[in-house]
């Protein structure tokens, strides 16, 4: 079979190293002229570690990232706002911390030993006859490709593919985002917490051990350092400099002004939120995967985690069904009950931690302190936390 990956990041090259090594000829488009991973640090739950261990992976990457065991977040008081380990959900789990470009080269080294192609510097703007046995994709140059048996379109949040499937795809961007970046971690640590600190639900500053990190000369392990900021007042805390930036982070969290260091705003980048509420992820042999498919807000951390799972059932579709339209079939019906749980968990959270009111906060952090003490509620909460969620159809 002939298949098509548009798309290089987490969703497709898991997709392409799956179906390479079942013997099928696969082509990535990508549109950058060499692939390269973006974004900084992520969380790999129990259910992506599973994934990962699909594809003999998932040693390389808790030897590459940093395993953490807790999610805990206080106020700027210290008070415990929200204090979860992995274990709350099952025994034995945990996570780990990784630098995206870890992942990313784990993924990529994976899919060209299995056999898959690159065709860089190939963007991809379309898709002709997409209702056929032969969906062909256009690129920005003028060429239109051979026929291909399958598609999958994989070019992450900001899809301008994801409407060709479904048409009904509706995409919000969220009034908040992050600075981020990957600094020295300043205790050494290849193991540990992602820590965040809340004032109210208008600051979140957060450290996630992220372990290796190619960027540093020295090898020291990295920490990922994000502060949300609403996407109105970016301008602003660029104008107010380096030095006010670097204060803030020390004002609100000593610990998190140390990772900064002497960082300034050069060394961070800037990422906005975004929802994509999308009813269908197929049409005829052409799949949505990933962010694609579901773009969601990171506070979870469950979006690497959910594109993992999306090319592991993929997989296990394609091996199971013999027909390309009846796998897609199986492969979304496989991770309708998860996907939903977490876009509409991702949905109702994300402005009881980022958003400008004081009321939520003020709720916020009674509700979920006391939730924590309760037994049914705090494995239900862990349960969450580790990537088992799911709608319960």
């Amino acid at each position: 079979m002939r298949a098509a990956v548009v798309g290089s990041g987490i969703a497709g090259l898991a997709s392409a190293a799956h179906l390479a090594r079942a013997g099928h000829q696969v082509t990535i488009f990508e549109r950058f002229d060499q692939p390269r991973p973006v974004g900084a640090g992520l969380l790999l739950q129990p259910s992506g570690l599973m994934a990962l261990a699909g594809l003999d992976l998932r040693a390389g990457a808790e030897a590459r990232g940093a395993r953490v065991s807790r999610l805990i977040g206080r106020n700027t008081r210290g008070r415990a706002v929200l204090d979860l380990r992995y274990s709350d959900g099952r025994k034995g789990d945990y996570g780990v911390g990784i630098h995206r470009a870890s992942l990313f080269s784990l993924l990529l080294d994976t899919a060209r030993e299995a056999g898959a192609h690159w065709r860089t510097g190939a963007d991809v703007i379309d898709i002709s006859s997409p209702d056929t046995d032969a969906p062909c994709l256009n690129l920005a140059d003028g060429e239109t490709t051979a026929p291909f048996d399958l598609v999958l379109v994989c070019d992450g949040a900001h899809s301008r593919l994801r409407r060709i499937v479904c048409p009904q795809a509706r995409e919000r961007v969220f009034p908040w985002g992050a600075f981020w970046a990957i600094r020295p971690d300043p205790h050494g640590a290849r193991e540990g917490e992602l820590e965040q600190v809340y004032d109210g639900c208008r600051i979140m500053i957060g450290l996630l051990p992220v372990g290796d990190n190619p960027a540093d000369p020295d090898g020291a392990p990295g920490v990922s350092v994000f502060w949300s900021v609403r996407s109105t007042e970016r301008d602003a805390v660029m104008a107010a400099g380096d030095d006010a930036f670097r204060a803030g982070f020390a004002r609100y969290w000593p610990r998190a002004g140390l990772a900064v260091g002497e960082a300034g705003l050069d060394d961070f980048a800037y990422a906005a939120y975004q929802d994509t509420l999308c009813p269908r992820w197929r049409r005829g042999r052409i799949m949505l995967l990933g962010d694609a498919a579901h773009a969601m807000s990171p506070q979870l951390g469950q979006g690497a985690n959910l594109a993992l799972c999306d090319a592991a059932a993929l997989a296990a579709a394609m091996a199971d069904h013999a027909p390309v339209q009846h796998a897609l079939k199986a492969a979304e019906r496989a991770r309708r009950p998860s996907v939903p749980y977490y876009s509409l968990m991702s949905r109702a959270l994300t402005p009881v931690f980022q958003s400008s009111s004081k009321l939520l906060g003020w709720a916020r952090d009674i509700v979920f302190n006391l939730s924590g003490r309760l037994p049914g509620l705090r494995h239900w909460m862990g349960w969450t936390l580790t990537g088992r969620g799911r709608m319960p159809w």
